[in-house]
Order: C-alpha cells, then sequence, then structure tokens
C-alpha cells in the first residue's frame, strides 16, 4: 500500500502542480506509474494506485471530484484489464515490451477517448471540434506506446530485482 500511495501521489502531482494544458501532456507519466503499479503490486496495482491518485485530486479540486476518481479509477481498471488480456508477467526476467506498449495504447486510447467525449458532451468544460478529436485520437495511442516502451525499460534495467 505504501507504493500506490507513493505512485498515486506522483499521479496527483502532474494534476495539480502542472499547469493547464501542460498537465494534460503528462498522461504519459500517469500511463508509466499505472504500469508500474500493475507490475509491482500485480493484482489491481494500477487500480489502487489510480484510486490514489483520484482521490487526492479530487480532494485537492472538489468540483470535479466525481471525475477525478471515476475517470482515474477506470483508466487504472483498464489497465489492470488489459494486463490480464495479454498476460502481461512481470517477473525478475523482465517484462515483454511489446505486450506492455499494447497494454498501455489500449487503455490509454479507451480513457483518452472517453473522457474528452464525456467532458466536451455532458459538461461542457470543453467544445466538441475536429482539431480536438484529431489530437485526442492522435496522442492517446502515441502517449500509451511511449509510456508502455518507458515502463517496460525502466522495469527490465532497473526495476525487475525489486521485491515491493
Amino acid at each position: 500500500m505504501t507504493l500506490a500511495a507513493l505512485l498515486g501521489s506522483v499521479m496527483f502531482i502532474t494534476k495539480v502542480f502542472v499547469p493547464p494544458p501542460i498537465d494534460r501532456l503528462l498522461i504519459v507519466v500517469d500511463a508509466v506509474i499505472l504500469a508500474l503499479g500493475a507490475l509491482f503490486i500485480k493484482r489491481g496495482g494500477a487500480t489502487i494506485v489510480s484510486a490514489v491518485g483520484g482521490a487526492l485530486t479530487g480532494l485537492w479540486r472538489p468540483a470535479f471530484l466525481p471525475f477525478s476518481l471515476i475517470f482515474l479509477i477506470l483508466y487504472g481498471g483498464l489497465t489492470d484489464l488489459f494486463f490480464a488480456v495479454f498476460k502481461v508477467d512481470a517477473s525478475a526476467e523482465g517484462v515483454e515490451r511489446k505486450r506492455l506498449m499494447a497494454v498501455m495504447t489500449l487503455s490509454t486510447l479507451l480513457i483518452a477517448v472517453l473522457t474528452y467525449n464525456v467532458t466536451a458532451f455532458t459538461t461542457g468544460i470543453i467544445p466538441k471540434n475536429d482539431v480536438f478529436d484529431v489530437g485526442v485520437m492522435l496522442m492517446g495511442p502515441v502517449s500509451g506506446v511511449v509510456a508502455g516502451y518507458a515502463a517496460a525499460y525502466l522495469w527490465n534495467k532497473y526495476l525487475k530485482n525489486i521485491n515491493a
């Protein structure tokens, strides 16, 4: 749980203390954090980490508490689900990079499309337009690929022998 709290706190920092729109670009950092949470904690690791990050973010910005919690927990849940579907296994031998990249690409794309559409259609916080549509459809997968690669590199090079 200590590791989940630490990783969730890093997610919180990227969401609260970095000014918009730069904070939206840091979804790569969040994705790496979720991947590492899933690798270290195993069952439900990404969901636990995202719940901590969502709760802290929601407490800091109470008006967005439901969105922070729901979207971040869903992001962690999607990550954990795809970890199981793609059979990503963290071991002392390492993790398969391509599988981890696929997991993070899918989960990041899905959460990016979902959060964008919910906030654009239901809340009106951001406008719905073609430029944003293309940006989300491009940056979601790109962020996921980069995050999956980074998490696999970190795990295989530095973290695989650490017992959490």
